[in-house]
């Protein structure tokens, strides 16, 4: 079957996370294989106004399958998000001739992706990369679970040393928007107690069971804090605990550790089946589309049905999490 486009690029947007490299290598792969032409754009969507493209060859894709981050680099652009900046991309696309883009990113990659398709036509698939998990139409992002081992692996460690000192640690998580971090770093690491921003934190309740776990004479005392909590972020929520609470803690903040590191296992083989079938649905002639796994099987939906819906949160894990963590 004759392929519905001959030329396509692709390109990183938004924060980096662990399997984009993974990703890249499975599209540049494809692509050659299904004899396309195909360009990767430096530094996400900025890098479509600013022409930095490269033809790419299959050897470009060596190696890329256990390196963290992403070899196109990425940035956010705050000129992208203006008709004239988008324009101006598309006419870089278009003097190369390329058909269609693969962008993987999150929300506001698809959202810039999409204005670029209304106003100048230029046709996308887009995969979810983001280590929150929070992306509508996907029950795994790529960089999630690689960012959950980085958490759990950060948490044992504090947790040897709150059992030493019999200490109270609050550990913060990224997660602005969501828990799903979160709540699954304190069910996979046993910690005490977990704080999103899906729920209410009662305060004054958790004072109280930091107390009464320290008079039972437990040795340590762990919460983790996803930082987009209504009550605060983990500095501003030890505070107020040990004020309520009388117990000193201490804050362990791993921000961007999060995002780095050699992809694990699962998200390698996710980035690598996305990428495949992303490539495979453009040269089928599918336009404007968001691949994601759903019940362990690849789903293409329209691009419209994806952008500004919120997931719904796995209520059901939260239960786990509140028996567990108790």
């Amino acid at each position: 079957m004759e392929n519905a486009v001959k030329k396509i690029a692709i390109l990183t947007s938004g924060g980096d996370c662990p399997g984009m490299n993974p990703c890249i290598r499975a599209a540049v792969r494809t692509a050659v294989a299904r004899g396309l032409e195909i360009y990767g754009v430096y530094d996400g969507l900025q890098g479509l106004i600013d022409d930095r493209f490269e033809k790419l060859k299959g050897t470009f894709a060596s190696g890329l399958s256990s390196l963290g981050g992403t070899v196109l680099g990425t940035a956010r652009s705050a000129e992208f998000m203006t008709p004239e900046g988008r324009a101006k991309a598309a006419e870089n696309v278009r003097r190369r001739g390329v058909e269609a883009l693969v962008i993987m990113g999150g929300d506001g990659s698809f959202r810039g992706g999409s204005a670029l398709c209304q106003e100048q036509g230029i046709h996308f698939a887009g995969l979810p990369c983001t280590i929150d998990n929070d992306m509508y139409g996907t029950d795994y992002t790529i960089g999630f679970n690689t960012a959950l081992d980085t958490i759990v692996e950060a948490v044992d460690k504090v947790r040897d040393t709150a059992r030493s000192h019999h200490r109270l640690f609050f550990v913060e998580t990224m997660g602005r928007y969501s828990g799903a971090l979160a709540v699954s770093a304190a069910v996979a690491t046993g910690a005490d107690a977990v704080l999103i921003p899906e729920t209410k934190t009662d305060l004054p309740a958790l004072a109280e069971k930091i107390k009464k776990s320290f008079a039972r004479a437990h040795k340590s005392f762990i919460v983790i804090v996803a930082e987009g909590d209504e009550a605060g972020n983990a500095i501003t929520i030890e505070k107020k605990v040990r004020e309520l609470s009388g117990v000193e803690g201490r804050v362990c903040v791993l921000g961007h550790v999060q995002r780095g590191g050699s992809p694990c296992a699962f998200d390698r083989i996710l980035a690598s089946v996305l990428g495949l079938r992303a490539v495979e649905a453009l040269c089928e002639g599918k336009k404007n589309i968001f691949l994601g796994v759903q019940d362990e099987k690849v789903t293409i939906t329209p691009i419209e049905e994806i952008i500004g819906k919120k997931k719904p949160f796995r209520k059901n894990f939260l239960e786990v999490a509140d028996v567990l963590c108790t």
